[in-house]
């Protein structure tokens, strides 16, 4: 067994939507490599750094993600020692390709509507200001189409009576 902690830039497109990881951000990565019968068992955490927009208010926002991982790389099929379908993991000599596995963990891990936190009450749906600056006074007069009529006649009658 072999342990192993670096830090490498995430790779492009490590995002959903309105969420995801920046490119070339900072990843963290403590992983273990174990040798087992059909290959090399690899285990692993990754923390990066996301960007996200929240999907009621639309504010842009920061926080960390982190996930786990485990893949099984199979010794190759020349070597004799285990078959492999074609989508299963091979080793390529010495090298294992993890951005996959990382790519595959972080994006399912990833919320596919982030919120700038839990009670954001979003956007004003007349006026399409952020709610929670307008606070909890903000409001617009809604006249009700089927009495506008009525509402002309008030008026008319009200300025009749005062000349």
């Amino acid at each position: 067994m072999r342990r192993m902690t670096c830090t490498l830039p995430a790779p492009a497109d490590l995002a959903v939507g309105m969420v995801g990881v920046p490119k070339d951000a900072d990843v963290e990565l403590e992983l273990r490599f174990e040798s087992v019968m059909e290959g090399v068992l690899v285990t692993g955490t990754a923390q990066a750094p996301l960007i996200s927009e929240c999907s009621r208010c639309l504010e842009s926002s920061t926080s960390s993600i982190e996930v786990d991982f485990q893949e099984l790389f199979f010794y190759p099929v020349e070597s004799g020692l285990f078959q492999t379908g074609e989508e299963e993991s091979v080793l390529s000599g010495d090298l294992l390709d993890l951005e996959p596995i990382l790519r595959d963990a972080v994006v399912l891990a990833l919320p596919l509507s982030p919120l700038c936190r839990d009670d954001c009450p979003g956007l004003c749906t007349e006026c399409g200001i952020r709610l929670a600056e307008a606070g909890p006074d903000h409001r617009h007069e809604k006249l009700d189409a089927r009495w506008a009529d009525l509402g002309k006649l008030m008026e008319h009658n009200d300025n009749d009576q005062e000349g």
